[in-house]
């Protein structure tokens, strides 16, 4: 399993190149690290190093919850030209990309398939970069030199999840397998003129008669229902606020049968180191506050990511976790809404199809032929499934 620290060479052929591997975020810096995304084509915030270092220290993704930290770092003498994190799982949740199956059928063989390796972003099914590097060949460099360390660790795979194109071109240069999933996301633009939305009434208007009529009548509803929104953004979002938000949260967990993935201590470091990355919208019914979503944001696009309820009402979630976020990505000039995994009822909303992709490596050389043949036939029903999702576009349809 990860060591607390090591060095080795990553390259026969050119030994200044070395791969470090720390056991924590708070070994890395942060500075380094955050530089080093920002010069990425998918700096998300869900890779900065505050918000890996939070998944760690409030104890929501630790090896007691299953994911130990492994952190990569690939130095030129001793200068930082590429890193990722990769964590050791012993399951599979919290990944959105499914890998049950193949963790089954290795037991019914008698082989054991966790612990595995996964780069990745716990419990955050976003796209994004995952090799961050200065280059191609420090890119392919440092996801060799992970896989080395995957063999000799013995890790049974590799998965790198919902990873930007040049990851997943140095992925398939090494010769690891992609898979292809379907999120659904929102774009600020007419679907005609291409130009951005000034209101959420020009965004309905370019739907077709059924969904917008849908979309009025859900909003409806809520309103006949009384129920009011207030949106607090970054540096405004009180302790009291993060408080209730928490408990939505929490409840909405507790209610499907499962404790939260997120420890309250995890959003307290949200509220402390990268405040300016949320935006909070509380609904409010009779003077009592009864739901909450929370979003982040950077740059120009927004993603959906935590909701809960503490009352039910009709349509509530559509409203708080997709209208109401819409509108203020409308009056705020975002160009993009990601509504995260799954969700086939998000098209109904105007949130769109796209291929998300991941890469693996397996080290049985058998089981990695067996899913190989999976992941093709797999491809194939999801390029016709993407081809069937275009076919029912909500907007109004060009003559």
């Amino acid at each position: 399993m990860p060591p607390s620290e090591t060095s080795a060479s990553a390259s026969n052929e050119d030994p200044a190149y070395t791969l470090e591997l720390l056991n924590s975020a708070q070994r890395v810096d942060a500075a380094q690290w955050d530089r080093l995304l920002a010069a990425q084509s998918q700096p998300t915030p869900f890779m900065r190093h505050a918000y890996l270092a939070a998944m760690e220290s409030s104890e929501s993704a630790n090896p007691d919850t299953g994911w130990t930290p492994v952190f990569c770092l690939l130095k030129k003498n001793g200068v930082l030209e590429a890193a990722c994190a990769l964590y050791a799982k012993t399951h599979s949740y919290g990944e959105y990309v499914f890998d049950w199956a193949w963790a089954d059928a290795y037991q019914r063989h008698g082989l054991q398939y966790y612990p595995k390796g996964v780069l990745a972003v716990p419990f955050t099914p976003v796209p994004g970069s995952r090799l961050l590097a200065t280059d191609e060949q420090a890119r392919t460099l440092l996801l060799n030199g992970v896989i080395d360390w995957a063999r000799e660790a013995g890790l049974s795979s590799i998965h790198m999840l919902f990873a930007a194109d040049e990851d997943l071109r140095a992925a398939k240069d090494l010769g690891l397998m992609l898979r292809h999933t379907v999120q659904f996301h929102w774009h600020n633009r007419h679907s005609q003129t291409g130009a951005p939305f000034t209101s959420f009434d020009e965004f309905l208007a370019s739907l077709n008669q059924e969904k917008r009529k849908k979309i009025r009548q859900e909003r409806r509803r809520v309103h006949d229902a009384g129920v009011t929104f207030d949106v607090i953004e970054g540096q405004h979002i009180s302790d009291s606020d993060w408080d209730f938000f928490y408990a939505c949260y929490e409840r909405t967990y507790l209610e499907h049968g499962n404790a939260p993935y997120l420890t309250r201590a995890f959003f307290g470091h949200m509220q402390r180191d990268m405040p300016e990355n949320w935006v909070l919208f509380i609904a409010n019914q009779n003077g009592r506050r009864i739901a909450a979503s929370l979003i982040a944001v950077q740059d120009s696009v927004a993603y959906g990511r935590y909701w809960g309820a503490l009352e039910r009402v009709d349509n509530l979630h559509f409203e708080t976790c997709y209208y109401q976020p819409l509108e203020w990505c409308i009056a705020r000039g975002m160009e993009r809404f990601e509504g995260g995994a799954q969700g086939q009822h998000k098209m109904a909303r105007a949130l769109m199809p796209v291929q998300t992709s991941s890469a693996h490596w397996l080290a049985h050389p058998g089981f990695a032929e067996a899913v190989e043949r999976f992941l093709e036939r797999e491809g194939h029903g999801i390029a016709q499934y993407m081809d069937e999702l275009h076919e029912r576009s909500p907007f109004k349809q060009t003559r």
